[in-house]
C-alpha cells in the first residue's frame, strides 16, 4: 500500500482556521528545507540554519543566541521573540522580572509580559518536537494570525529548539541512513528498530530530562545559567512516548509534591483546558492525570515548578520506533506530520493560555517569591552542615548551591540548638561551631531548597514515575541538621565566589607529603598524580604523625620512588593539590608517633591500572554512560571502552581491571566465558561487577556471591484467598515488590580498602532489591542490617528482603579480585558520596 502523508499545512489549517499569512516574504520551513515537514527528519545543523535565517529576516522581533555547546561540539540555541515593543525592551523585561522576585536588587518598573519558555527534544530520539519547533517559530515570528499578534503583546517567548542535539543527530543520522524511500509502516521494518545505545540520551548517555536539578551534564549546566537569568513564569517540556499512546497534556498525575502550590495546580488545569479546546476541535485523542506525576525534582516540569513556574510535560505518541509512519495495533497509521501538528497545537495553546491570564500569572509568581523570602513553608527553617575535616565535600556542595542560586553563609560563633540529625534520623541537641555552613530558608529559592534538602519526602500516592528520595546531605555524605528556627549571626557568602585552594604546610625537601583521603577531590588529586607518573602510596592502617591522626587510605607521596622527577617533584605535587583544593602536610620523616611507618608493608603502592569498560548490546546504556562520564569528566583517567561484539577477541593480559556495568550477561559469559574470566582473575586481574553483572555471577561456581530465594507458598497455604486479586489493582500491587529510589543506611567495614575514606555508615540510594546473603568466603564491606531505612518508598513485600543483605563486597580469587557492587554508587552522577567507593574499587582494593 502506498502511504499518503498529508502535508503539515493541512493540519495547521485544521488547527488555526484559514487566516491568511501576514508575511509573504519569509520562507516557510518547507521552502527553506526543500521538503515538507513530516517527510523526513531534519539534521540539527539545518534547524540551526533555519533559526538563524528567521532571526535575520525579523531582527526587530526575534533573536537567536548560542548559550553553550554539547560534548560533541554542537551549538545549543535559545530563540527570544515577542512583539516589537517587548522585544526592544527585552533586557529591561528580564531585569525587572528578577527584581520583582528578589534575585536582583532594585525596584521593577513598567508593564511586564509573561515569560514563557518552551523546551524541545530533550530526548534525542523523541525527534518530532524539533520538527514542530520550526513551524512554531515561523508562525510566531511572522504573526501569521491576529491571535498570535495579540499573544506576543502579552508574552515574551523563549524557545530552546533542541535541548539534546547530540542524541537527536545520533537518531536522525541513523534513521536517514536506514529508512526506505517511502516509509515502511510495518513495526518489523529495520527503520523501526533503533540500535544500541539509541538516541534518547546525550553523548555520555545521560538522560537530560533527569538532570535538571543535579546539573551534572554540560548541556544542563549551560542551560540553567540562562534559565536563571530569565526565570520564566511558564515552562513546557515536549516529549514522545510509545507509538500506541495518543497525546498527554496537563493536569499531571498524582503524586504532586507537597511544595506545589494550589495556584500551580490550578493553572495546569487552565492550560490543559486550553489544549483540550484544540484537540477536541480536531478530534485528536488525548489523556490527562495519568502516569506523569510531579514528585521527582529533576524533570523539565518539576525543577521549573520548584522555581515558581507553572510547568508541564507534553507527551506525543511516537518516539524512536515510530519513524515517519508506523502501523499501530489498532490498525491506524501514525505519521510524523500528525505528531508535528499535535506538538504545534500544544505549543501555541500554552502561549495563548499564558497571554489570556497575564496579570494573574505575574501576580501569583511575585506572591510565590514574596512568601519564599518572608514566610517560607516547611518544617525546617535552617540547615546546618558540618565539614568535619572533609573540605573536599564542602567545596562540592557549595559549588552546587551556587549553580542553584541558593544563598548560604557560615556561623560566626559557637551556639547550641536542637534539630533533626540526618545521620541518626532523630531530633537531638547540636553544637554549632564557627564556619559551619548555614543555609536559611528565608531567601528567594527557599522552595527549591526545601525540596532538595527535605529528609522525608511525603508521598501523596505511591504510584510514581521515578525515585522517591534524594536529600542532598545524604547525596554528598555530609553531617547535616534541620533546624525549626532561623539562625542569627551568620556571615552570608556571595554567590559564585570561587573557593581558594587549600593551604600547604611546607618543609624544605620533605621526606613525604601526606593528604587525607575522603572526597572526590582527593580521588581527583590521586588520579592527576598517577597521570603525571608520580608514585603514590596509601596506608592500610591508621597512624599518628606530628600530633595529627590519619585514617586508613591516607595518601603518602614519598620522595623515594619519585627520584626521576628530580626538582620538579615538589612543584608538581603542590600544583596538583592546589588544583583540587587538597591540603598537603609535609613530613620530614617516615617515622610516625603511632601506627605504621611509611616503609611498612601496610603502606601500599597505587598501581597505574589499565582499565577496560564493557559497552554494547546487553549493557545498560545509561549505566555504561555513568561510568564513562566518571572516568572522562570527573577523575580524568584513561579507560578503554570494549565492545561486547568483539569481547571474545580482547587480549585480556593487557588489562588490569575489567568493569562490567549493569546489564544482561547470559550471552556474553556462558560457561566458557566464565572459565576465561576466572583464569584471568586468578592471574591477577580485577573484576568490578555492578548490579546485573553481579547478579549474573551470583551462584556460579567459584563465585562467593549467592542469591536468596523467597517464596509466598506457605502464606498461600494459610490463606488461599490471597490468590484472588483484583485486576484493577495490578499496578498498585506490583509496587509491593519495588524499591523506588529509597535511601538506606549501609553499615560499612571501613577498615577494608573498598570503604577507605568513609565512616562506619554510608547512605546509599537503593534502586533494586538485593537478595544477597552475607558471603561466607569474602569480605562483606557494605551491608544492610535491620532498621537501615532512612527515606523513600519501599514496597511492603521487599522490606524483609532488604534486611541482612550484602550491598558491597569483595572476593579474592587466586592473585586477583572480584568486587561486587550490588548498588550503583555512580547513579546519575549526582550521588556524590558513592564516587569515592567506586574509585576505591579501582585503585585501593587488591594493591
Amino acid at each position: 500500500m502506498r502511504l499518503r502523508v498529508l502535508p503539515l499545512f493541512f493540519w495547521l489549517v485544521v488547527l488555526m482556521g484559514s487566516a491568511p499569512l501576514l508575511a509573504q516574504t519569509i520562507q516557510t520551513p518547507a521552502q527553506f528545507l526543500g521538503y515538507n515537514l513530516g517527510e523526513r527528519f531534519t539534521p540539527h545543523s539545518q534547524i540551526v540554519r533555519y533559526l538563524e535565517y528567521l532571526a535575520g529576516q525579523a531582527p526587530q522581533r526575534m533573536q537567536v543566541q548560542t548559550y553553550g555547546h554539547t560534548y560533541e561540539g554542537r551549538p545549543l540555541l535559545l530563540a527570544t521573540l515577542s512583539s516589537e515593543e517587548n522585544f526592544s525592551n527585552r533586557e529591561v523585561i528580564r531585569t525587572n522580572n528578577l527584581k520583582r522576585i528578589g534575585l536582583l536588587p532594585g525596584q521593577a518598573t513598567g508593564k511586564q509580559p509573561v515569560i514563557v519558555w518552551l523546551s524541545y527534544n530533550v530526548h534525542g530520539n523523541e525527534a518530532v518536537s524539533s520538527e514542530a519547533v520550526m513551524q512554531v517559530l515561523y508562525n510566531l515570528v511572522t504573526g501569521s494570525t491576529p491571535e498570535i499578534k495579540k499573544w506576543l503583546q502579552n508574552t515574551l517567548v523563549l524557545i530552546d529548539p533542541c535541548v539534546n542535539p547530540d542524541g537527536r543527530d545520533r537518531y536522525t543520522n541513523w534513521y536517514n541512513q536506514v529508512a526506505n524511500q517511502l516509509p515502511n509502516v510495518s513495526p518489523l521494518a529495520r527503520e523501526h528498530q533503533e540500535p544500541w545505545p539509541g538516541g534518547r540520551t546525550n553523548h555520555y548517555l545521560f538522560d537530560l530530562n533527569r538532570d535538571w536539578a543535579w546539573q551534572t551534564q554540560q548541556e544542563t549546566q549551560q542551560r540553567i545559567v540562562v534559565y536563571n537569568q530569565w526565570m520564566p513564569q511558564v515552562h513546557a517540556d515536549f516529549h514522545e512516548m510509545g507509538p500506541e499512546a495518543p497525546y498527554y497534556f496537563s493536569p499531571a498525575a498524582k503524586p504532586f509534591h507537597e511544595a506545589i502550590t494550589p495556584w500551580q495546580r490550578q493553572f495546569q488545569q487552565i492550560i490543559g483546558e486550553n489544549n483540550r479546546k484544540y484537540f477536541d476541535k480536531n478530534n485528536w485523542l488525548y489523556f490527562t492525570r495519568e502516569t506523569y506525576d510531579l514528585l521527582y525534582p529533576s524533570y523539565g516540569d518539576t525543577w521549573p515548578t520548584f522555581n515558581g513556574a507553572i510547568a508541564m510535560t507534553y507527551e506525543q505518541g511516537g518516539g524512536g520506533r515510530a519513524g515517519r509512519a508506523i502501523t499501530k495495533t489498532d490498525g491506524d497509521t501514525l505519521t510524523l506530520s500528525q505528531r508535528i501538528a499535535h506538538h504545534y497545537a500544544a505549543s501555541l495553546a500554552t502561549i495563548e493560555a499564558a497571554s489570556d491570564h497575564q496579570e494573574q500569572v505575574l501576580q501569583e509568581y511575585q506572591k510565590y517569591y514574596q512568601q519564599a523570602r518572608t514566610n517560607p513553608t516547611g518544617t525546617y527553617k535552617t540547615y546546618v552542615l558540618k565539614a568535619q575535616g572533609q573540605p573536599g565535600k564542602m567545596q562540592q556542595l557549595t559549588a552546587y548551591l551556587n549553580q542553584q542560586q541558593i544563598k548560604y553563609g557560615y556561623a560566626t560563633q559557637k551556639s547550641s540548638n536542637f534539630g533533626f540529625n540526618y545521620s541518626t534520623g532523630k531530633s537531638e541537641n547540636l553544637k554549632i561551631e564557627p564556619n559551619d555552613l548555614v543555609i536559611s530558608l528565608y531567601q528567594p529559592k527557599s522552595t527549591l531548597l526545601k525540596v532538595l534538602f527535605d529528609p522525608n519526602t511525603k508521598l501523596e500516592d505511591s504510584l510514581t514515575y521515578d525515585i522517591t528520595s534524594w536529600a542532598i546531605p545524604y547525596a554528598y555524605g555530609l553531617p547535616a541538621y534541620g533546624l525549626k528556627n532561623r539562625l542569627s549571626k551568620v556571615a552570608e557568602q556571595p554567590l559564585n565566589v570561587a573557593l581558594k585552594p587549600a593551604t600547604t604546610t611546607t618543609v624544605a625537601a620533605p621526606y613525604a607529603y601526606l593528604a587525607r583521603y575522603n572526597s572526590l577531590n582527593d580521588l581527583q588529586f590521586l588520579t592527576a598524580l598517577l597521570n603525571k607518573n608520580v608514585k603514590v602510596r596509601f596506608s592500610e592502617k591508621a597512624f599518628e604523625a606530628a600530633g595529627e591522626q590519619y585514617a586508613p587510605g591516607t595518601l603518602i607521596i614519598t620522595r623515594t620512588g619519585n627520584a626521576r622527577l628530580n626538582a620538579t617533584f615538589d612543584v608538581l605535587v603542590k600544583a596538583q593539590a592546589d588544583s583540587f583544593g587538597v591540603k598537603l602536610v609535609s613530613s620530614p620523616t617516615g617515622f610516625v608517633s603511632s601506627g605504621v611507618d611509611f616503609g611498612s608493608t601496610s603502606v601500599r603502592s597505587v598501581r597505574k591500572a589499565k582499565i577496560g569498560l564493557l559497552a554494547g548490546d546487553g549493557i545498560s546504556s545509561t549505566a555504561f554512560g555513568e561510568i564513562w562520564y566518571f572516568f572522562e569528566q570527573q577523575i580524568h583517567y584513561p579507560v578503554t571502552v570494549l565492545s561486547t561484539e568483539n569481547f571474545n577477541r580482547v587480549p585480556w593480559q593487557q588489562l588490569d581491571v575489567l568493569i562490567l556495568p549493569d546489564g544482561s550477561y547470559s550471552d556474553l559469559f556462558d560457561e566458557k566465558g566464565l572459565t576465561q574470566l576466572k583464569a584471568w582473575v586468578r592471574a591477577g586481574g580485577k573484576v568490578i561487577a555492578l548490579e546485573g553483572a553481579a547478579a549474573h555471577l551470583a551462584g556460579k561456581r567459584d563465585f562467593s556471591l549467592s542469591k536468596r530465594k523467597f517464596t509466598d507458598s506457605l502464606d498461600f497455604k494459610k490463606d488461599p484467598y490471597r490468590a484472588l486479586k483484583r485486576y484493577g489493582d495490578a499496578e498498585r500491587n506490583a509496587l509491593s515488590e519495588l524499591v523506588q529510589g529509597g535511601i538506606y543506611r549501609v553499615t560499612l567495614d571501613n577498615s577494608h580498602p573498598l570503604a577507605f575514606g568513609y565512616g562506619p555508615t554510608h547512605f546509599a540510594l537503593i534502586q533494586e532489591v538485593n537478595d544477597y546473603p552475607f558471603m561466607q568466603q569474602g569480605w562483606n564491606v557494605g551491608v544492610l542490617k535491620k532498621d537501615s531505612y532512612a527515606n523513600g518508598f519501599t514496597g511492603s513485600k521487599v522490606k524483609k528482603r532488604l534486611q541482612d543483605s550484602l550491598v558491597f563486597g569483595t572476593q579474592e580469587m587466586g592473585r586477583g579480585q572480584i568486587i561486587y557492587l550490588a548498588n550503583n554508587p555512580l547513579f546519575r552522577a549526582f550521588w556524590h558520596s558513592g564516587k569515592l567507593m567506586f574509585g576505591n574499587a579501582i585503585f585501593m582494593v587488591g594493591q
